[in-house]
Formats: C-alpha cells, structure tokens, sequence
C-alpha cells in the first residue's frame, strides 16, 4: 500500500492524530464496521495520524486477536492516507513485544509504547523495557510519558538514552510540564507531541510539532486548522480557535474520564452507533451526558451536520 500521508524526519508520525476510541456492539463486541466509518470520518476532516489501542481505546480490556483486528481493519480502511499507530505497551514487557509482533504483522506503521505502570520500574529498567520493544520489530516507535497514570515520570538522562536507538523517534507527552519537554526536544531531537489538548498550543510553543488528542474525535477540523495556523505564524488565529473549542475540552476532558465523554460525545453526533464501554468504565451520568451535549452546542457541533 502506498501512504500519501504528509511525515518528515521531524514530523513521523504526522501532525494531527486522534487516539481513537474502540467502538463496541450492543452485545459488548468490537465493532470493526463501526471503528472503520469513525477512522474514515476522522482522516476526512484532516487527521494525518491515528492511534489504536492505546488507554482511549480500552486497551486494557480489549484482548490479542480484538487489538489486531481493529489494526489491520482500519489500516485497510484509511492507511494509505494516514499513519496508523499501535498501543503496544503494559507494564509486562514479554507481553509488550508480542502486542508490538501483532501490530506489526496487522499492517500498523508504528507504534505507541507507554511507561511501564503501576510496577513504578527504575529508570534502567523503563529504558530496557522500551529498548525491547523497539527491536521487536521495524516500526517507528512514540514513547509515552505519563506519569499520571504510569506512576513514573522520564527522566533527562533517559530520554537522551532513547533518543540513541534508530527507531525511537518520538515523544507523546502527557506531563503537562512544557519547560522540560522545550528543554528535552533541544537536548535529544526526538519529535515532541502533545499528548494534553488542553495544552496543545502550550507544547507547540515550546518546539512540539503535532498532537495526539481525544477531543480530535469531535474537534478535529479545528485542531488541524490550529496546528496550521501557528505554523504559519498566525498565533492570534491559532488562539481565537482555541478558546472556541475550550467548551468541548473542558467537558470531555475536565473530569479525567476521557473515553466515557468521548464517547458520549459521538454518540450525540451519530458518529458511532453505540456509546458501549467495558468494565471499570462506566457510562457517563445523565448530567455528564447532558454537560457534554452543551458544549457540543456551544461550539455549534450539535446544529450543523455531523460531517463535520
């Protein structure tokens, strides 16, 4: 398959991905039919990048064969014309290379590889975790740094380690500390994306060069457009688009249960058929539900069609 998709050396992975949601049927499986209209709608309002199984996609509730199914149905669908990422991390690393083994073999163009969590490893032993998995296969690798959820925070001295090994080449950054990812980017030359949305135009001031998002799910045409208009050097434009989508970002991502609103979020829109989450996620409130179909409405997503 040949990719008409817009990367660079600076740029590998795209500029706007969406950590994509996994849509479920009402009997609790995935969706394939639904997962590949929701990519497609996705990359036709200006995605350059999704990302699959990663925590927005119920990775770790969704098993082996479901997450390379999803891989290889929308990689058919939509992977001539956007890069399709692959969650390939936990905090078991044997477990992680067969996940990175797996992608692969389903057509992935590279992978997403978080820190290892909730066992909280040295900083040794997050680099031989990574390291593992990146010669694992030939693909591209993003690391995630969380420590939000992982329980441990990268360090300097390991993000120059990384930066050593031909196929790490990226960064997703949820740490929400911008004055250390500026000083990181000049320090390691790795391709910095914001992994915030509320910190998009922050990260992109500081050297970052794309994002990976959940509001991109309902907001993406005007994260594309964001991200273009700073990188002309149109930051007032840049901005004034910004604060009109702060409504969706505070609803969706205010309470730190992202996929529940997300997903709400499109099933008001009509872009997935089912809101369906797996066990510990739980349906959004019916006040949750109504808080995010008013800031759908207040940046006018809920008047105008939904191909938007």
């Amino acid at each position: 398959m040949t990719m008409a998709h817009p990367t660079s050396p600076s740029r590998p992975f795209g500029t706007m991905l969406t950590a994509m949601v996994t849509p479920f049927t009402a009997d609790g499986a995935v969706d394939l039919e639904a997962a590949v209209s929701l990519a497609t709608h996705l990359v036709d309002v200006g995605h350059d990048g999704l990302v699959l199984n990663g925590t927005t996609g119920e990775s770790p509730t969704t098993h082996a064969p479901e997450k390379a199914d999803l891989v290889r149905a929308v990689v058919d669908a939509v992977g001539d014309r956007a890069v399709v990422v692959a969650g390939a991390g936990s905090n078991d690393t044997d477990h992680s290379i067969r996940m990175a083994e797996q992608s692969a073999a389903a057509g992935a163009h590279g992978l997403l590889v978080v820190s290892p969590y909730y066992s909280r490893p040295s900083q040794e032993g997050i680099v031989q975790h990574t390291v593992a998995i990146a010669d694992s296969t030939d693909l591209p690798v993003m690391v995630y740094d969380i420590p939000g959820r992982s329980g441990v925070r990268l360090t300097g001295d390991t993000y120059a380690r990384l930066a050593e090994h031909e196929k790490i080449v990226a960064v997703k950054d949820a740490t929400g500390d911008v004055y250390a990812a500026a000083q990181h980017i000049s320090r390691t030359g790795l391709a910095w994306y914001s992994g915030d949305d509320a910190l998009y135009l922050a990260f992109l001031a500081h050297g970052a060069v794309g994002l990976v998002s959940v509001v991109g799910h309902v907001v993406g045409r005007e994260l594309v457009e964001i991200g273009a208009a700073f990188q002309a050097g149109d930051h007032a434009r840049a901005t004034g688009l910004f604060v009109g989508i702060v409504p969706v970002i505070d609803a969706v991502m205010g309470g730190g249960f992202g996929v529940v609103m997300i997903k709400s979020a499109l099933v008001a829109l009509g872009l997935v058929p089912d809101g369906r989450l797996r066990l510990p996620q739980v349906d959004a409130t019916p006040a949750e539900a109504a808080a995010v179909r008013e800031a759908l409405r207040t940046v006018g997503l809920l008047d105008g069609p939904t191909s938007r």
